[in-house]
């Protein structure tokens, strides 16, 4: 079954790129910008509560589609849409190696197992 979740994230990073094709943006910054959602790791520095809820913000689907629906329909902004898929795609990637969300216990515990185990 692991596997086959690896597999379904790495279709969703695909199609994160797929999206990305579809905005006027060099691919440069695509690569440039695909670790910016770790920044949310910072709220560790403020204690696992803090850092798992900013490091979830970041790393949710429901956010990182919301970004994109609210760029693509609404605002029109290519902008919220790049914010869009880099935090979907990031969020694909990370699944793919092993990094969920996370609980409030620390870092290494997530919806996913623990870290490192």
């Amino acid at each position: 079954m692991k596997e086959q979740l690896k597999l379904e994230e790495f279709g969703l990073f695909i199609l994160g790129c797929y999206l990305f094709s579809q905005l006027e943006i060099s691919w440069w910054w695509f690569f440039g910008l695909l670790l910016t959602p770790d920044i949310g790791m910072l709220g560790y520095l403020f204690g696992n509560k803090v850092g798992a809820y900013t490091y979830n913000f970041f790393h949710h689907r429901g956010v990182a589609i919301l970004f994109y629906l609210v760029g693509t329909l609404i605002l029109q902004s290519p902008v919220l849409e790049l914010v869009g898929i880099i935090l979907f795609s990031h969020t694909a990637m990370d699944r793919i190696v092993g990094y969920g969300l996370k609980y409030e216990k620390g870092f290494k515990y997530t919806h996913l197992g623990e870290i490192g185990s």
